[in-house]
């Protein structure tokens, strides 16, 4: 019995051990919560996750042909996303898949062309590849090769991604560039949840298909005064976080914390201000917006988790150059992960952390 007892306390203590580990590692990161409302009247305190079930939870209840499904969905998925949506709205809309990622696009985009609005949950945007022939085959590409007749815009499709803290390399991709390169879908990624419940909103309501990539550490990291009604964001538009004078730092998902944390330093630091701008749509994305402040600012720093080589900041830094060549101070900079598989233990040294964004701003502003 005192064996089987000192067993239970070690055991406990790897326990708590494991669980502290897991909070240093993801705490690469200060989230800046939302001080502005889209909207007004009452609002409650959720946490991301909360509120990309409270987005869904509006549009099963008002609109009868919306279905959710996918991975675990019936008992609210491994995140608790649709936690409670099965019991309120019945086995017949909301429902488990098999573990088939194509077959739960194929499925999708079938529900969709038939008139209904499909919300699709891919467990991990890490396995979305197997669906990849589906959605940038069929899916994006519907009504334009049938001349209009029939499409599969009423298709969302939902997958956790980036980073969290313990994930290793199969539970932390960030797979938005595979996507941005495909004409016929929307791309989004929310940086938290006032933005995850009215960008959600707005794509499930948008007649294109779009890939909805929520940064999974702000499931529960991530809690913000929420509007209780429903409301919509504008695809495909930007939005300026901060305002400054000395550069333009642009990011998207869990690394705008990053990059605010580091205009906070530039700040204090070094008595410089700078916009940030979180992209929100990856596809299509806000050119007007960030080239206007890169041609205020003259310097750019462009900084995402994907790898470096072919990372949507590439884009980004084309088209900046091409719109706004003549207005640089500096050569536009890029901080991102690394061109290797995302590792385990070494996460903190892979990730675009705010001192490996500070370097870059520092030097960006002596050049």
């Amino acid at each position: 019995m005192t064996s089987l007892s000192t067993k239970s306390i070690v055991f406990h203590k790897l326990i708590r051990n494991v669980n502290n580990y897991a909070k240093r590692m993801s705490s690469h990161f200060i989230y800046y919560p939302d001080k502005e409302r889209p909207v007004d009247g009452e609002t409650t305190k959720m946490n991301m996750m909360q509120a990309i079930n409270n987005a869904m939870d509006i549009t099963l209840k008002n609109n009868p042909t919306a279905v959710l499904f996918g991975e675990d969905v019936a008992f609210g998925g491994v995140f608790r996303c649709a936690l409670g949506l099965q019991e309120k709205y019945g086995k017949d809309r909301v429902f488990n898949t098999p573990l088939c990622e194509q077959g739960i696009a194929g499925f999708g985009i079938g529900l969709a062309t038939a008139g209904a609005t499909a919300i699709a949950e891919i467990q991990f945007a890490d396995y979305i590849f197997p669906a990849f022939d589906q959605i940038v085959n069929e899916a994006a590409k519907a009504r334009y090769r049938s001349g209009g007749e029939y499409d599969s815009g009423a298709l969302t499709v939902r997958a956790p991604c980036s980073a969290v803290g313990h994930g290793g390399l199969y539970h932390s991709q960030s797979p938005e560039a595979f996507f941005a390169h495909v004409p016929g879908l929307r791309v989004v990624v929310p940086r938290g949840p006032i933005a995850a419940k009215g960008l959600l909103l707005a794509c499930i309501r948008e007649r294109d298909p779009c890939v909805f990539l929520e940064p999974k550490i702000l499931y529960r990291s991530a809690a913000e005064e929420v509007p209780v009604e429903d409301y919509t964001l504008p695809l495909g538009k930007a939005q300026t976080l901060r305002v400054g004078a000395a550069a333009t730092l642009v990011g998207w998902g869990t690394q705008v914390h990053v990059l605010l944390e580091v205009a906070d330093m530039a700040r204090d630091k070094l008595g410089v201000s700078c916009d940030v701008i979180d992209l929100q749509s990856i596809l299509p994305w806000d050119e007007e917006t960030v080239c206007n402040s890169v041609k205020k600012t003259g310097r750019c720093l462009i900084s995402h988790e994907a790898p470096l080589t072919s990372g949507f900041g590439a884009e980004l830094a084309a088209t900046v150059q091409e719109e706004c060549f003549l207005h640089l101070e500096a050569p536009i900079a890029r901080v991102t992960g690394w061109d290797a598989p995302f590792p385990h233990v070494f996460e903190p040294f892979y990730l675009p952390d705010k001192w490996r964004c500070y370097q870059a701003l520092i030097q960006l502003i002596n050049y």
